[in-house]
């Protein structure tokens, strides 16, 4: 919008009636003398705001201030008391629509006080300087390059702010990659600490599928089948035992019942003298008794031969499964064993991979958020490229700006107050002009420098500096 050529000022704050052309000037005098208040009148003449309470001049009912540059911009603006305010923009003498908005993209704030950004903290020149940069880019931008809208951001920030913060150590991202990358460690010690625990090249999908219940029944049966055999064997060794056995029980038996006999028959002879009238009876016995002696012997016989034919029976079988070989279930009870012990490992095995698999899972989200924090941290480098940059010299690392390789605050003063009129002129076509207050809290040389670096961009500049004087003085530059 070019430069100023005419301001004029009526009953604004402390000003009767001024009119000031396009030179630079600096107002001296001491405080109270109303030096600022032709400063902040341009203010209000820009921006419709004022930090003071009273802006029409006491006594007066309507303040009026009038700006006009070289490029045909003419403000006009009333304060009036008791009556609506009165404002006409007028671009080549047409009026601008939205005025307000049209006349807050006509300068940066620091041209309102350029000497403000030298008193700022360290965070808030970085800001500054950063706002300043010119790349079109919003929520929709940030969801194409990171798949998401990273939480935890303050997106009202310069971009280069955003992208720091997304990759910064405290970011959700770097936070979340540590808890992630921890939980991967625990897990890698948990399935080192069950593969340490599992026998060497154990083969899971071989012992879940063993049928176990198989072998057990399959062992039980060569065990009953070794069983018979070892009985039958030990049965024929025993035959002719047996027989003796079987022999010696008659022989016994028979012995039994001749003394049974004997004993009977001496009984009957010695009772035949004392009782004459049993002789009959006892004859008449004695002719039946060999006949029963042989009727008991004949039941002992054939108890005798039942006895050897089921032995003769029993030998038969037993010879049946004497003659078998035993069956080796070595084999056999060493794989079952071996499955007993192998399958006890399965639930830690099945843990250890399920594990394994968490681990591929989570180390998958790592580095997905390895590449959403390297991003960030690339693609300022990118911005960089193509935004366009206010300040001559400008790079940014990790979310500093740089001025020529230095952060701000490694600057001496004479260089930040190139850099703050720099800045405060970085909004392309805007008002060539800078409002400077309060000069004198500068040094002489360092004020100086600022006029020099003014007058070099071909700036016009209204600076106050409090003096001593007790009247007003305006100095043209």
């Amino acid at each position: 919008m070019g430069k100023v050529t005419k301001v004029y000022i009526k009953n604004l704050f402390g000003i009767t009636e001024t009119e000031l052309d396009g030179r630079s000037i600096e107002i001296t005098g001491d405080n109270g003398t109303g030096k600022t208040s032709i400063i902040d009148a341009f203010i209000y003449g820009l921006t419709n705001q004022s930090n003071r309470d009273y802006i029409v001049r006491k006594g007066a009912t309507e303040g009026e201030i009038i700006i006009e540059t070289d490029a045909g911009l003419y403000i006009n603006r009333k304060k009036r008391e008791g009556k609506v305010d009165y404002k006409s923009v007028k671009e080549r003498g047409k009026d601008v629509p939205g005025p307000e908005a049209f006349l807050r993209d006509l300068f940066t704030p620091l041209q309102l006080d350029p000497v403000a950004f030298i008193g700022m903290s360290k965070q808030e020149q970085n800001r500054t300087i950063l706002d300043l940069i010119e790349f079109d880019w919003d929520l929709n931008w940030i969801r194409e390059q990171f798949g998401e809208i990273p939480v935890g951001i303050d997106y009202e920030q310069n971009i280069l702010q955003v992208l720091n913060d997304i990759q910064a150590e405290n970011s959700p991202y770097f936070q979340k990659r540590q808890d992630i990358n921890r939980d991967v460690r625990n897990k890698k010690a948990f399935v080192e600490e069950i593969a340490a625990d599992l026998p060497a090249k154990y083969d899971a999908g071989k012992w879940e599928a063993y049928d176990l219940g198989s072998s057990y029944r399959k062992l039980e049966r060569m065990r009953e089948q070794n069983s018979k055999i070892e009985r039958a064997k030990a049965f024929r060794d025993n035959y002719n035992n047996k027989v003796r056995g079987i022999e010696a029980e008659r022989e016994i038996a028979i012995a039994a019942e001749e003394k049974l006999i004997a004993n009977e028959r001496d009984g009957l002879n010695s009772t035949i003298s004392r009782l004459k009238a049993e002789i009959k009876a006892a004859e008449d016995k004695l002719l039946t008794i060999d006949d029963k002696l042989s009727d008991k012997k004949k039941v002992i016989e054939a108890e005798h031969q039942a006895k050897l034919a089921k032995l003769d029976k029993d030998t038969e079988v037993a010879n049946e499964w004497a003659d078998k070989e035993p069956i080796d279930v070595t084999g056999l009870d060493d794989e079952v064993r071996t499955a007993e012990e192998m399958k006890k490992h399965l639930n830690e095995y099945k843990r250890m991979k399920s594990l394994q698999e968490d681990v591929e899972l989570l180390k998958e989200e790592s580095d997905e958020l390895t590449r959403k924090i390297e991003l960030a941290r690339s693609l300022p480098g990118m911005i960089l490229e193509t935004a366009t940059l206010p300040v001559e010299g400008l790079t940014v690392e990790n979310g500093v700006p740089l001025i020529r390789g230095l952060p701000v605050s490694n600057l001496s003063e004479g260089e930040k107050l190139n850099l703050c009129v720099d800045v405060a002129l970085s909004k392309p076509n805007s008002l060539q002009v800078i409002l400077i207050d309060g000069a004198e809290k500068l040094s002489d040389s360092n004020r100086e420098k600022l006029y020099e670096k003014c007058r070099e961009k071909g700036l016009q500049f209204i600076a106050t500096c409090t003096t001593n004087d007790s009247e007003l003085e305006v100095r043209y530059l």
